[in-house]
């Protein structure tokens, strides 16, 4: 057949009619926001995220441990920032200063705590049911495993599974016979401790939180003779969890009647603490038994479910004070700070705002064994212990400014050059038993002698036992996850020539039960009726 001109040109008319327009390929929809909600929590609930997020928190936690913070040491936060101009404002825009307070800190704990609960919940949820599952299935090739062996008996096969079944279950192995084969599993152990330290760390940040949350921390100073009751306005400064309500605090009391310290008096060590001892009396409650506790480092006294912790001590003159008409204005003792922390020599302010006319104060230091320098032009402490304690005064008189309604610290003078001019002539050293008459008939003070203090750290974390019973189960699930591994061995059974049965022996034990493997063949095969005919190992 032959095609015509006419049809050739009819075809090239009605091609360009008979082309289609290609059919629109439909765009790809996007995730939207529950698909990018899904894959968000994915990407959160992943390992590598927890690790990532564990890794935020240490480095986050750095500059807690670099910066003061102003829970632990307001003072050291003022002090800094007046230092630094310039980079303390910046630092204390970002909370360097209060760390473990701060938001980005607190978003780093929550997204840490969601992100391990999605990974170690499902994870635990999906090792259940793997334990209540049947072993898996023999492979088809059990020569291929890296234990195997084969030997024939003429034991039948239904018997050599039977004795199987009873052998791996002697062993603690979990058995299951399906299709002429035996299938054994057992090492679930060391997943479970695996899941179990994750759930561990869980319940560490969980435990945290709650301290964080609930508990408080106070620092007191006791003098000897005296007596703290466990109320807020006792402390001399307090830091409360987040959520902790001051009714919670327990209404017991702590009284220092002694305190005793012994130093080293020779060689390279000469002047270190050896021994510090608080002897103390507490009641629980109000109405309660008074008991008597020796209260050394590391040793609290555990009273309201709180922890009492002896921190450290320092010294505190007694002094009395009378005004210009000869009135006692000021008697009792006075806690000075240690400047020095070698040999305890120590400052501190007395304040006597009921003298008349003029109110007095005074500024002193305390070396408790006084001695001059080695250039002989200062006078020094040449050892922690009060042997031979000297306090130098320095007088002011004036307005004190204690009525002006501004709060003061105990251990600064206000106002000095300004309300409260210093006395001229107005300093001495004094010893105990000495008087200081202060020129121009302003009054006098008395250097009567030399108590002890104290510094008590008072702790109340309801963390703290779930936080102990998390860490170990944490070391004990990291232990056993290292310590157990997964074992799996198939035994399969078949008819041969002769009546004979062939057994076929295959194991996954990880290479760390090579003797495990070789043990159970031995039981398997009874009194042995010759070599193995294969073996690997």
């Amino acid at each position: 057949m032959t095609e015509t001109r006419n049809d050739v040109e009819d075809a090239g008319t009605r091609a360009p009619a008979a082309r289609q327009a290609p059919e629109e390929v439909p765009r790809p929809k996007g995730l939207g926001p529950l698909g990018w909600l899904r894959w968000g929590w994915r990407q959160l609930t992943t390992m590598r995220t927890a690790l990532i997020l564990l890794f935020l928190v240490a480095l986050g936690s750095v500059p807690g441990s670099i910066l003061p913070q102003r829970g632990q040491a307001p003072e050291k936060v003022v002090a800094y920032l007046d230092e630094h101009r310039t980079l303390g404002p910046w630092l204390d825009r970002f909370s360097m200063f209060d760390v473990f307070a701060a938001p980005w800190f607190a978003a780093i704990y929550i997204l840490l705590f969601v992100s391990l609960a999605g990974c170690v919940i499902p994870r635990a949820m999906q090792h259940y049911r793997s334990m209540r599952a049947r072993p898996p299935a023999a492979p088809r090739n059990l020569g291929r495993l890296p234990q195997s062996a084969t030997y024939e008996t003429d034991t039948s096969p239904d018997d050599v599974l039977a004795e199987a079944r009873k052998v791996l279950r002697g062993r603690r192995f979990r058995v299951d016979i399906s299709g002429g084969a035996a299938s054994a599993e057992k090492g679930y152990l060391g997943e479970t401790g695996n899941l179990l330290f994750h759930l561990a760390l869980l319940a560490l940040l969980f435990a945290l939180g709650l301290g964080n949350l609930f508990g408080y921390r106070g620092d007191v100073l006791l003098m000897e003779g005296r007596t703290f009751a466990n109320s807020l306005s006792q402390y001399d400064q307090f830091t409360p969890g987040r959520a902790f309500n001051d009714g919670e605090l327990a209404p017991f009391t702590v009284s220092l009647d002694d305190f005793k310290a012994e130093f080293e008096t020779g060689g390279d060590k000469r002047g270190q603490a050896t021994r510090f001892n608080a002897d103390v009396r507490f009641r629980a409650t109000p109405g309660g038994k008074e008991e008597r506790y020796d209260l050394r480092m590391n040793h609290p006294l555990k009273v309201g479910g709180a922890k009492v912790y002896l921190l450290g001590h320092g010294y505190a003159p007694v002094f009395t004070v009378r005004d210009a008409k000869g009135n006692v204005a000021f008697q009792d003792s006075v806690p000075f700070i240690v400047m020095e922390g070698r040999n305890l020599t120590s400052e501190g302010v007395i304040k006597a705002p009921d003298a008349e006319p003029d109110q007095l104060a005074f500024y002193g230091i305390l070396w408790p064994t006084a001695m001059a320098s080695e250039d002989g032009k200062q006078i020094v402490s040449g050892f922690p212990a009060p042997l031979r304690p000297v306090v130098t005064i320095t007088s002011f008189k004036g307005d004190i400014g204690l009525d002006s309604g501004t709060p003061q610290s105990v251990y600064k003078l206000e106002g000095i050059g300004k309300t409260l001019q210093p006395v001229k002539d107005g300093q001495k050293l004094l010893e105990p038993g000495e008087t200081f008459t202060l020129p121009g008939g302003a009054g006098s003070i008395t250097f009567d002698g030399l108590k002890e203090y104290a510094t008590l750290s008072v702790n109340h974390d309801p963390g703290r036992i779930p936080a102990l019973v998390a860490a170990i189960l944490a070391v004990l699930g990291v232990a056993t996850s290292f310590m157990v591994r997964r074992r799996r061995v198939w035994v399969r059974a078949s008819a041969a020539e002769g009546g004979r049965t062939v057994v076929e022996v295959g194991g996954l034990t990880l290479g760390s039960a090579t003797s495990e493997f070789d043990d159970i063949v031995t039981a398997l095969r009874g009194e042995p009726d010759g070599p193995a005919t294969e073996s690997k190992e």
